[in-house]
């Protein structure tokens, strides 16, 4: 089979499908989102050996959001120089990771930061994902046999 061959029988890359933040469930992936940098905050900065040279480690927790919510966005190494308050990204292939109960986005080697053109719509923050706290709740303790996880949902 030539090569020319072999980039005809390729599948076509699907087109991606843009969830907006209200959307977002927790324990949940592969969401592509575009979103504006509310705010940035470093959380961890330290130097950690790697082979040789020594690397840095960088972490900053970002509030992100669109027209329906925000949400606190991990920012993780190379990311953090990306989420610059006020900076518009598309999120590619990210996923909710849940905090003491509360979800967190986050974009891993699987996935993409990009900085892109600045978006039109205005944040909403009264709507914070990353406020309401989830609880897991004992399937053995609900009237109910038939149902295997239950969540609730408290406000902060």
């Amino acid at each position: 089979m030539s090569l020319l061959e072999m980039e005809e029988t390729k599948p076509a890359k699907r087109k991606p499908v843009f969830k907006k933040v209200d959307q977002l469930k927790p324990d949940t992936k592969g969401h592509t989102l575009v979103v504006k940098v509310v705010s940035s905050k470093m959380v961890l900065q330290k130097a950690r050996p790697d082979g040789i040279q020594v690397r840095q480690m960088r972490i900053a927790e970002c509030l992100v959001g669109d027209e329906t919510g925000t949400i606190i966005f991990t920012a993780r190494n190379d990311q953090v120089d990306l989420m610059t308050t006020g900076a518009t990204v598309i999120l590619r292939n990210a996923k909710i990771d849940m905090f003491k109960g509360s979800m967190r986005l986050a974009v891993d080697k699987w996935g993409r930061v990009e900085v892109t053109e600045p978006a039109s719509f205005a944040v909403k923050e009264e709507n914070n994902l990353s406020l309401v706290e989830y609880e897991l709740i004992d399937v053995n303790e609900l009237a109910n046999a038939g149902a295997r996880e239950v969540v609730s949902v408290v406000e902060k």
